[in-house]
């Protein structure tokens, strides 16, 4: 009966604890293992690791505050982002707006007949033409 309490005890609850041991509650062990290892040689401890082991405690903590800093810095990069895209929108409209003022989107008709040219000029310059009784050449 001794033998199956202590493998019980040694084995299998054991076994079950470090199954359920995570990274989060071994760093929360962290402090507490150099508090323990601070007073039981009672040698002093530096303040930079005793703020490392408030640090490591407090690890979900620091966690929130750090996530909360970057999405505070992400949210004014989005704002000014969002400025910047609708003043482009402005300034599109207005440049399409002046654009509109000197036509170069629209084209001549193409039913629009093209400028005439002279009276009686024929095709070939090299010919002589006769226009109001005078001769051309």
């Amino acid at each position: 009966m001794l033998g199956d309490w202590l493998w019980d005890a040694f084995v299998i609850q054991l076994a079950a604890f470090l199954e359920r041991l995570t990274p989060r509650k071994v760093i929360a062990l962290i402090p507490l293992g150099v508090l323990f290892v601070a007073y039981y040689h009672s040698v002093p401890l530096p303040p930079e690791v005793m703020i490392l082991g408030d640090v490591l405690a407090y690890i979900d903590i620091f966690t929130v505050l750090l996530l909360l800093r970057v999405l505070s810095r992400l949210a004014t990069i989005l704002f000014i982002m969002r400025q910047m895209t609708g003043r482009l929108g402005h300034l599109a409209r207005a440049v399409m707006r002046k654009a509109r003022r000197f036509h170069f989107r629209h084209r001549r008709e193409p039913h629009a007949r093209g400028r005439k040219g002279l009276a009686g000029r024929s095709e070939n310059d090299d010919e002589l033409v006769i226009v109001g009784g005078v001769a051309w050449a």
